[in-house]
């Protein structure tokens, strides 16, 4: 199952966003260990530049996103510790967004 996340970036903080997303690239074992955790099977992040500021959209892919969420908050690696205070550093909180569409396959 597919889950989205918009969240308002801190203007001043873009740029150690972009450093965070990069090492976490670099940090990839750590990284899969967590996917592992959460059930998660695919993470995707972009910035997107809007006029009232700078946006993070997060796509995450989890069998069970609510779990994956509890998994996180719960867990005690280091790489989530890291994960849980840039986040905090560079976010400012939810964006306004509307579910335009959404459409799944039937289960097989």
């Amino acid at each position: 199952m597919l889950e989205v996340a918009i969240r308002k970036v801190r203007p001043d903080k873009v740029d150690q966003l972009r450093r965070w997303m990069q090492e976490l690239e670099s940090r990839r074992e750590e990284v899969l260990e967590t996917f592992r955790q959460e059930g998660t099977r695919q993470e995707k992040a972009y910035l997107v530049h809007a006029a009232s500021g700078p946006l993070l959209i997060y796509v995450m892919e989890a069998e069970d996103p609510g779990a994956a969420r509890a998994a996180f908050q719960a867990s005690n690696l280091p790489i989530d510790a890291d994960h849980k205070r840039v986040m905090a550093e560079v976010l400012e909180g939810p964006a306004e967004s509307e579910v335009l569409y959404e459409m799944r396959s039937p289960d097989p």
